[in-house]
C-alpha cells in the first residue's frame, strides 16, 4: 500500500518566483527580495505590502502579471508523471489569489497556501497564514495521519519540511543554501528529482 505523499514547493520549483516577475513588470527592483534573501516571511510580506501601498499597486496589477507567467519548462510534465505514481500536494507560502491562475496551467494539482486580505478597492491590506511555520507543520500533520512524506523545495522556508520528511531534496536552490546544508541532496533538473523521488517511494 502506497502511504507516501510528495510535498513540493511551488515558486522556484514549478513556476518562476511571482514577486520577481512582478518586480520586473512593475519596475520596482526592491520587490525582488524573496524568502531566499529574507528568511522571516512575516517581515518580508509586511515590507512588500508597504511597497505596494507606496506605489498605489494592488491585487489586480499583480494578477495581471501572474496571468502572463508560465510554469518552468518541464514542470507540468514532471507533475503529471509524479501524480500518476503517487499522491502529490503543493505546499506554498504564496496566496490563493496568486496561485489560482497558475494551478490551471499545472493541471489543477492540490495546493495548500495562504490568503491575502484585500480591500474592496483591490488594495492588499494584510495576509493570513494558514498555520504557523506552514510547510513543516503540514508535513508533521500528514505524518500524524499515517503518511510518509517526501519533500522538495528551493528556499529557507522549505528546509523544515525537507528535514522532517522520510526523504527530502533541494531543487534549483541557491549556492548558499546548498553550502549550508551539504547533507541534503540537491538537484537541478526534473529528471534528477524524479529519479530521486522514485527511489525514495
Amino acid at each position: 500500500m502506497d502511504m507516501n505523499i510528495v510535498c513540493l514547493d511551488l515558486e522556484g520549483v514549478l513556476v518562476p518566483e511571482i514577486w520577481i516577475a512582478f518586480a520586473e513588470a512593475s519596475g520596482i527592483p526592491e520587490l525582488k527580495r524573496t524568502t531566499r534573501d529574507e528568511p522571516d516571511y512575516d517581515k518580508l510580506m509586511k515590507w512588500r505590502i508597504g511597497i505596494l501601498k507606496e506605489h498605489g499597486l494592488g491585487l489586480k496589477e499583480i494578477q495581471d502579471t501572474i496571468a502572463k507567467i508560465d510554469p518552468i519548462p518541464g514542470a507540468k510534465e514532471f507533475l503529471d508523471e509524479l501524480r500518476s505514481i503517487t499522491q502529490v500536494i503543493i505546499i506554498s507560502d504564496t496566496f490563493s489569489q496568486f496561485a489560482g491562475p497558475l494551478m490551471k496551467k499545472l493541471g489543477y494539482p492540490t495546493i495548500f497556501c495562504n490568503s491575502l486580505e484585500v480591500a474592496e478597492n483591490g488594495e492588499i491590506t494584510g495576509f493570513k497564514m494558514r498555520v504557523e511555520n506552514s510547510k513543516y507543520t503540514t508535513v508533521k500533520a500528514l505524518q500524524s495521519i499515517g503518511f510518509q512524506t517526501i519533500a522538495s523545495g528551493d528556499s529557507h522556508n522549505d528546509l523544515g519540511m525537507i528535514q522532517a520528511s522520510k526523504a527530502g531534496f533541494l531543487f534549483k536552490s541557491t549556492e548558499q543554501i546548498k553550502k549550508d546544508h551539504p547533507e541534503l541532496p540537491a538537484y537541478e533538473t526534473y529528471d534528477e528529482l524524479m529519479a530521486a523521488i522514485k527511489s525514495a517511494l
